[in-house]
């Protein structure tokens, strides 16, 4: 099954391991480097996922969800973050994420994106 995938995390290595975890090779994978540029790359490509981290430089995960799901309220946003807190999950959930993984527990994406 062929999916879209939007990557946000302003870490290139964890976006490869990201990629490596989750990834089948007919994807088509998307990256981006932080919050800011998650909306723009959400409207040009439409991706079936965004696997979303929460501290970015310049735009949080967060905002940068809320972003999306204001766009189109079905989106679906992953949380992949190292902050794995009831306020972290919490504010995700509001802001529209449908999941939330922590970074240790990364083989958790390919049971959310494949069920």
């Amino acid at each position: 099954m062929h999916v879209t995938i939007l990557i946000v995390d302003d870490n290139a290595a964890i976006r490869g391991m990201i990629k490596s975890t989750v990834c089948w090779d007919d994807d088509t994978i998307i990256e981006c480097e932080d919050g800011s540029e998650a909306l723009d790359a959400y409207i040009k490509y439409r991706p079936d996922y965004v696997l979303m981290d929460i501290r970015m430089k310049q735009t949080n995960g967060i905002t940068a969800t809320a972003q999306i799901h204001a766009f189109d309220p079905g989106a679906k946003v992953i949380m992949v973050t190292d902050f794995d807190s009831p306020s972290f999950r919490h504010a995700a959930k509001k802001a529209g994420a449908t999941g939330f993984v922590a970074k240790e527990q990364m083989q958790d994406l390919r049971r959310l994106l494949r069920p």
